[in-house]
């Protein structure tokens, strides 16, 4: 049977994995926040899993406006990095894992989850800065992330967006069809965007600290109550990108206290503003 052992919540700013592709990570202005994942590169290396299941936004590259649906599985074998304008990162082509992908899409979808299954498409920064940020930059001679990936793309680009709670409840269906899957993998479940960051009009660059860690503690030791924070919360407090919290909700639904067993381990947790006028937030939990 395979098992979730851990989630990791991380947001997922474009400017950083410029900083990682460019060797910038010792800048005065980056240093800071690269240093709060060095634990979290060793406990990877540690803990590695056989499979990510990745959630994160797709930003306009691989859907438009002219379609985006809620939730998209990737169900192909890879996925390459995608060109958002200035070439792709290089980074290693994501190898998928088709089998695990399908048998959650099965799952998920009987338990009255519309998703789209989506057999190509590239990944943009929403999923390659995450996997930069734990992983690190994979060396030529060893070109390749440690484990297979599946991406989870979720619309908190073009309203209406899925609810917290929605999204809450679905991690829920995906730890549920995780666990009926009959090859002993160890998955991790990653949750990734925000947090507070506004992008655009009169309150561009609007970082709230105090909001953003209320908002972790209430994701670490209650999720309930997380998931419950509407909509207008979000934006008002967090900004208008702030509503990529949601996605977050994803993973902690999927851990093991929300669902019946013990509570999770909190294992790391790191805060850190400005990030190219985004505030950072990571968390690792650990089920027993």
């Amino acid at each position: 049977m395979a098992r979730i052992t851990a989630s990791v919540f991380t947001s997922h700013v474009p400017a950083i994995g410029a900083a990682l592709d460019l060797g910038k990570t010792q800048d005065p202005y980056w240093q800071p926040l690269f240093k709060g994942y060095d634990f979290s590169k060793q406990w990877l290396k540690d803990e590695k899993p056989d499979v990510i299941f990745l959630v994160y936004n797709d930003h306009a590259t691989a859907f438009s406006l002219e379609m985006i649906p809620t939730f998209a599985i990737g169900c192909a074998a890879e996925f390459k990095p995608a060109d958002e304008g200035w070439g792709p990162r290089p980074v290693p082509v994501v190898q998928g894992h088709p089998e695990l992908a399908a048998h959650i899409a099965q799952s998920v979808i009987q338990d009255d989850f519309d998703l789209t299954i989506v057999n190509k498409m590239d990944v943009d920064h929403g999923l390659t800065v995450p996997l930069s940020l734990m992983c690190g930059q994979p060396p030529q001679s060893d070109f390749h992330w440690p484990c297979s990936v599946i991406p989870f793309a979720v619309n908190v680009v073009q309203y209406p967006v899925p609810s917290g709670q929605r999204c809450f409840n679905l991690g829920k269906a995906i730890r549920k069809a995780i666990e009926s899957y009959d090859q002993p993998l160890k998955v991790q479940i990653w949750g990734t965007g925000g947090m507070s960051h506004q992008l655009q009009g009169a309150r561009a660059g609007l970082i709230n600290r105090e909001w953003d860690n209320a908002w972790l503690d209430k994701l670490i030791a209650d999720p309930a109550a997380a998931a419950a924070t509407p909509h207008i919360d979000y934006v008002r407090e967090a900004g208008s990108e702030g509503i990529e919290l949601v996605m977050w909700l994803i993973a902690r639904g999927a851990m093991a206290d929300v669902n019946g067993g013990p509570a999770p381990k909190l294992k790391h947790r790191f805060y850190h503003v400005p990030a190219s006028n985004t505030a950072v937030g990571h968390v690792i939990l650990e089920n027993s």
